[in-house]
């Protein structure tokens, strides 16, 4: 595999241009028990439902909404289902990135003449409410973008899903997660650059920061960090290992899930405190920092005025630019391999993702890899 960053063909004017998230899918060993984690923990509401009744035979999937969140849990129901080998390989994780795009055709067109690997040319879903149409191409691991309209579909989100029998989730209300920040990618040492290239180079997407490993480091491990973004709503770090004393959490991912893939999903809410309060009552579990982080946080953080006993108590980490400041926090891993986890953010005008809570959040990373025997 090639690390060199790809190169756009001089007669190609325009790259190709997404309107934001769609979805995000998850394949899991599971696709019940994972939905109702996501229901009875995050307050997600299951709004969809297919599989054999209504004509899908190897797998079944739960559509769950919140805000303008949108995630797909799919599971396999025959061992020749590629789910099941997805899983196998990987266990729980992130399969399938969807972008809403305005006209799927001639957005893949364009991202395959510039470089892209198509995984399944264009497509159309139709049922008695219209029709949606996708197209698919490949980013890194075996993680899938695909290219979504659904200007065309009245019905529930697309053929093949319905709302009737749906699993309920008594006494759960959503905990106030509205979309999507940013998406988290972890790949092998050496390949960050070639998938910055990707992005700036298929999608056209710019390259907002990058990070080294003198910028993001610990005592025992480091690891180098790039963010491409369309400037429109999607946002996509990419990290990589590098050289420490000991074993870095980007490795631990790799080895664990088998390869690249997405490491952690970011949701916006406009009061962390308030969503992070439910989540906690509701069983999910945070990773921590020491009280002495907040001594230079205040100092970091001077000018603004924060509720810093609340901040503390629900150990939410705090971080500023010069547009602003942000408040953020990272649960523990939600898969059962250390791979997956849930960042909750709320922007102050603030456009980085918290560079100054790095070492102390990679310092609580270690941790955990300590405790599995990891680091």
């Amino acid at each position: 595999m090639t690390t060199e960053a790809l190169t756009v063909p001089s007669e190609l004017v325009a790259a190709p241009k997404v309107r934001g998230w769609d979805s995000v899918e998850l394949w899991v060993g599971n696709a019940r028990t994972t939905a109702g984690f996501f229901m009875s923990t995050f307050g997600f509401r299951c709004t969809g439902y297919a599989g054999p009744e209504t004509g899908i035979r190897d797998r079944v999937s739960y559509l769950l909404e919140q805000g303008d969140v949108r995630f797909v849990v799919t599971g396999a129901l025959d061992a020749r289902s590629p789910v099941t080998a997805h899983h196998t390989a990987h266990g729980d994780g992130v399969k399938n990135l969807g972008w809403r795009v305005a006209d799927v055709d001639a957005t893949f067109a364009a991202a395959v003449g510039r470089g892209a690997s198509p995984v399944r040319e264009p497509w159309t879903e139709r049922d008695g409410d219209g029709e949606v149409r996708k197209a698919a191409f490949s980013t890194y691991g075996e993680t899938v973008h695909v290219l979504v309209d659904r200007s065309s579909y009245k019905g529930l989100f697309e053929p093949g899903f319905t709302d009737e029998n749906l699993p309920a989730c008594a006494d759960r209300r959503g905990v106030g997660v509205q979309r999507i920040d940013h998406v988290v990618g972890n790949v092998e040492d050496g390949q960050m650059e070639r998938w910055a290239g990707f992005y700036e180079s298929v999608m056209g997407f710019d390259r907002l920061v990058s990070f080294d490993e003198t910028q993001i480091s610990t005592e025992y491990s480091a690891l180098r960090s790039v963010v491409v973004t369309d400037h429109d709503g999607i946002y996509m770090p990419i990290n990589e290992p590098a050289p420490g004393r000991k074993k870095s959490q980007i490795q631990e991912y790799v080895e664990t899930y088998d390869g690249a893939g997405v490491q952690h999903i970011a949701l916006r809410t406009e009061d962390i405190a308030s969503t992070v309060g439910a989540l906690r009552s509701q069983g999910l579990r945070f990773m921590r920092v020491p009280d002495t982080y907040y001594v230079a946080a205040k100092e970091r953080m001077d000018g603004i005025d924060l509720p810093w006993d609340e901040i503390q108590r629900h150990n939410i980490l705090v971080d500023r630019d010069g547009d602003g400041y942000l408040l953020q926090i990272f649960s523990e891993v939600v898969t059962d391999r250390p791979a997956l986890f849930i960042e909750i953010i709320e922007r102050h005008g603030a456009k980085g993702f918290g560079e100054g809570n790095f070492k102390a959040l990679f310092e609580a990373f270690e941790r955990d890899q300590a405790r599995r025997g990891n680091l």
